[in-house]
C-alpha cells in the first residue's frame, strides 16, 4: 500500500503546494511536516476533527499567518514573497460570518466590489452574474438579517467570487446549517466548480461532506494521515465492517482474536472487524457470543473507518 507521501496529483498543473509545513503556537505544535498538492480544477476537502490543524492550515493558505517551517505556494506564487499576488487569486469564505446583517444583499456585494477595486459597471455585471449562479437574484434587495442561514452562506460565497478568483477557499462553510441547507450550499459549490473550472479547497469536520470531494486529505493531531479519492480510501479496507457492542468488550476481544482470519480491534469500547465479512460470519458470531453481544451491525467502510485504521481512534473521539 502506498504511503501518504507517495500520492500526488497526476496533472502537472498545481493550484496549491504544501511543502513540509510545520507550525507551532508556543509549545503546541499545530502542524507537523505536512506535504500535499491540490490540482488545478479540483474540489478538495481537508478533513479532520477539532484540533487536528485544519484552521492553522487554512490561515496559512489565506495569508493571515506566514509559514514558520516549510513552503506554501498558490499557482506557483510563494505566500510570503508574493502574498499580494496570491490574495488576488483567492476567494475566501471564513467560518465566521462576514456580511453586514443590516445591509441588503446588494449593498453588501457593492461594498465588497469597491474593496476589490471593481468599476461601477463591472461591479453591477459581476453582482448580477454571481447572484444568478447562486440563485439569490430575487433576494438582492432583502436585508441580510432577514435571510435563512443557507441564503446568508450563499451571499458569503457571492462576495468571494466577485473578482473572479482562480481559487476558492472555505473554512467549514456549512457549520451551523441544517442538513437541507448544507446540501443546498454544497450543490452550489459543486456547480461552481464544474461550470467555471475554478479550484475549490474547503476544510470540514463533517465526514459525509468530505465524501463528496474529488480528493480528501485527512489530518490528525497536525499530521497528514491519509490522502486520496474518497472511494480509494474506503476500498483499501476491503469488504464490510462489523461493529460489536458487548457487555465486556475486552474479554470478547480476546476470544475473537483466537478466530483464524479475524483481525478485531477495540476502538473506544466498540469491537470492529473489517475485511472479508459475510452473513454467515455475522450469524456465527451472534450464535457463539449471544450472551455477550449487546449489538452487532454491518456496513460498508466509511471515512470514519479509514480514520480509525490510520489513527486507532474514532473520528468524533479524536478531538
Amino acid at each position: 500500500m502506498a504511503t501518504v507521501s507517495e500520492y500526488s496529483v497526476m496533472s502537472d498543473q498545481r493550484a496549491i503546494e504544501f511543502q513540509a509545513l510545520s507550525f507551532s503556537y508556543g509549545d503546541r505544535q499545530a502542524l507537523k511536516d505536512v506535504s500535499f498538492d491540490v490540482g488545478e480544477g479540483e474540489l478538495f476537502s481537508l478533513l479532520g476533527p477539532n484540533g487536528s490543524g485544519k484552521t492553522t492550515l487554512f490561515r496559512l493558505l489565506s495569508t493571515l499567518i506566514t509559514p514558520q517551517q516549510g513552503a506554501l505556494s498558490v499557482f506557483g506564487k510563494d505566500v510570503i514573497d508574493q502574498a499580494q499576488q496570491v490574495r488576488h487569486d483567492l476567494g475566501v469564505v471564513f467560518q465566521s460570518p462576514g456580511v453586514d446583517g443590516k445591509l441588503s444583499v446588494r449593498e453588501n456585494l457593492a461594498v465588497q466590489a469597491v474593496l476589490y477595486g471593481l468599476s461601477k459597471a463591472d461591479a453591477r455585471t459581476r453582482i448580477d452574474e454571481v447572484c444568478g449562479q447562486l440563485g439569490i437574484t430575487d433576494r438582492l434587495n432583502d436585508q441580510v438579517d432577514e435571510l435563512s442561514g443557507g441564503l446568508r452562506r450563499r451571499v458569503e460565497l457571492a462576495k468571494s467570487l466577485l473578482h473572479r478568483p482562480r481559487l476558492l477557499i472555505m473554512d467549514e462553510p456549512t457549520t451551523g446549517l441544517d442538513p437541507s441547507a448544507r446540501s443546498d450550499v454544497w450543490n452550489y459549490i459543486r456547480q461552481l466548480q464544474q461550470t467555471t473550472g475554478m479550484t475549490v479547497f474547503m476544510t470540514t469536520h463533517l465526514l459525509e461532506e468530505a465524501d463528496h470531494a474529488d480528493r480528501i486529505a485527512i489530518l490528525h493531531e497536525g499530521e497528514l494521515v491519509a490522502l486520496d479519492k474518497p472511494e480509494a480510501l474506503r476500498s483499501e479496507l476491503g469488504g464490510d465492517v462489523i461493529a460489536i457492542t458487548a457487555s465486556d468488550p475486552e474479554v470478547l476481544l480476546k476470544k475473537l482474536e483466537q478466530h483464524d482470519g479475524l483481525s478485531p480491534r477495540l476502538i473506544d469500547g466498540v469491537i470492529r472487524i473489517s475485511g472479508t465479512v459475510n452473513s454467515q460470519l455475522v450469524s456465527d458470531l451472534h450464535t457463539c457470543y449471544h450472551d455477550e453481544v449487546q449489538q452487532i451491525s454491518v456496513g460498508k467502510p466509511s471515512l470514519e473507518d479509514v480514520f480509525i485504521a490510520r489513527t486507532g481512534h474514532r473520528f468524533w473521539g479524536a478531538s
